[in-house]
């Protein structure tokens, strides 16, 4: 019965192809993969052969492609990228994102002209694309293969996914993207955001190039980057608006944000005893995402100095050389259980780089912050914990030992941080659906009906004209220029002809002669 049931299952299951993004990004992803999988959808994933954290998974199959570079290159590229993250200058960023778009552009190349892999997934029949584009392989793989796609994702740069999802996004009240301001904004805020949304199109096109031109090679017609992005049925945003600022969103686009906070695991006996040995201060969980593994030992140092001035017991991750001067109430861990430390009770704070994963496990399990963001969408994450009033910010490239100790005593010892951060998880966690199990719907949606297209807005079959209305208002302006021409014309005709009709009507009289 239990083996006719598992082939039930898989025989009334879909097929579902997979292009993930590595990084943090693949960890939600592979929840959302793995649901799936246990309510009997085959699942295929298309990974590099080189990865930091595509693994190969007993829960779906995994097809590897060749890539022009070594696993050893992707583990010292990320580790460099983390390193790099405490001398960022503008230089630096701008080298950065150049490499990155030259590295893994080469790597879609490789992949859409793998031909024996290609031809697989041509002859597979899959009943839906899932992605997270903001590396837009997945994009140009759905529009070659005609497959309806999911978007899985935080967000795009340039907030480029707005725009090719055909929503408004006022410059009045919606901050863009890296301009670490709030939704209410001062003017002179409210002219850095102009000026940043006027922007943006160049940085788009600069970010986008090499796959815009790849794209165009590959489908062999031209193709913009926004064009592809507008062919999603379905956007998956890793967004709440407890955490993200009220904003108009499309009928397509479903908010999933919190979707990797999961229920409260027993401790490991080694965490549980640190815990435990705490006493009274309980303890502070301090992480800096998993692609930061080591920083500068002189910023290690002033860290250290800082997390010795608090009596709480500090479990930092961190597997660089240990700072010389790292006091007893520091423990330096390879890895740790995150999201059920934040769930302990004695956990007093969270210190965290404001990466999307790690806010809202601090928000699900209501732990005040301190923000040491590093780069992407970190800095925007930690404005919007701050303006809150859940957290403190701090400059990663400025801050001294006695700014990180004072922010930390801070968001320990002031209530107003625990009882803001208990607000918003408790408006987080009131919703009538998981995240998960939302997003899992969605994907199911997009399978069964081979695309989302009534949620489809009529905007994409408008030119920019016509989005606008400018046609329109210059018919009415030229209908109201026309009938006032008219009207002045009209009105100066009957002048006219009145003041000719009095002159011709009054005859000049003739002085009598005696």
């Amino acid at each position: 019965l239990v083996l006719f049931l598992a082939f039930w299952s898989l025989a009334d299951g879909g097929k579902l192809l997979v292009v993930p993004q590595d990084g943090s990004h693949w960890l939600s992803m592979r929840m959302v993969l793995e649901k799936l999988w246990e309510k009997g959808h085959e699942i295929v994933a298309v990974v590099p052969d080189a990865a930091l954290l595509l693994k190969s998974s007993q829960s779906f199959t995994i097809k590897t492609y060749s890539v022009p570079y070594t696993q050893e290159f992707v583990d010292h590229y990320y580790q460099e990228l983390g390193e790099k993250s405490f001398e960022l200058t503008l230089s630096v960023l701008l080298s950065n994102i150049t490499e990155m778009t030259n590295l893994f552009s080469a790597a879609c190349r490789h992949l859409l002209y793998d031909k024996e892999l290609m031809r697989y997934l041509q002859d597979s029949k899959f009943d839906a694309i899932m992605m997270d584009p903001v590396l837009p392989c997945g994009p140009i793989l759905a529009e070659y293969l005609s497959l309806p796609s999911v978007y899985f994702m935080r967000g795009l740069p340039c907030t480029l996914d707005y725009k090719a999802a055909q929503c408004p996004s006022p410059v009045s009240y919606v901050p863009r993207t890296f301009s670490s301001s709030s939704d209410h904004m001062t003017f002179p805020q409210r002219v850095k955001n102009f000026l940043i949304r006027l922007s943006e199109p160049l940085l788009c096109h600069l970010f986008y190039l090499n796959y815009e031109s790849l794209a165009s090679e590959f489908l062999q017609r031209d193709v913009t980057v926004q064009e592809l992005f507008s062919r999603a049925s379905v956007w998956l945003m890793r967004y709440d608006f407890v955490f993200e600022y009220p904003r108009p969103i499309m009928p397509n686009m479903v908010y999933i944000g919190g979707i990797n906070c999961q229920q409260k695991k027993p401790l490991s006996k080694e965490f549980e005893a640190m815990v435990n040995a705490s006493g009274e201060h309980g303890v502070v969980v301090f992480s800096l995402g998993s692609m930061v593994s080591e920083i500068p030992m002189k910023k290690a140092m002033e860290i250290a100095k800082a997390l010795g001035t608090v009596p709480q017991t500090v479990l930092w991750r961190y597997t660089g050389q240990a700072p010389p001067n790292l006091p007893k109430n520091v423990k330096l861990v390879k890895w740790l259980p995150q999201n059920d430390l934040l769930a302990h009770p004695k956990t007093r704070a969270f210190i965290t780089h404001g990466g999307s994963h790690g806010v809202y496990e601090g928000i699900c399990n209501a732990v005040p912050m301190v923000l040491m963001p590093l780069f992407g969408d970190q800095m925007d994450n930690a404005k919007r914990v701050e303006s809150r009033g859940a957290g403190l910010t701090l400059n990663i490239l400025e801050m001294t030992s006695d700014d990180i100790s004072t922010a930390l005593k801070a968001v320990i010892n002031d209530k107003k941080y625990k009882e803001n951060i208990q607000r918003l998880s408790d408006l987080h966690l009131d919703r009538p659906i998981h995240p998960l199990d939302l997003a899992v719907h969605w994907v199911e949606f997009v399978m069964r009906h081979k695309g989302a297209p009534h949620l489809r807005p009529a905007a994409h079959d408008l030119n920019w004209v016509q989005y606008h209305s400018l046609d329109v208002i210059a018919f009415l302006a030229a209908v109201v220029l026309l009938s006032l021409f008219i009207s002045f014309k009209c009105c100066l005709c009957c002048c006219r002809r009145c003041f000719c009709k009095k002159g011709r009507t009054r005859k000049p009289t003739k002085a009598k002669s005696h």
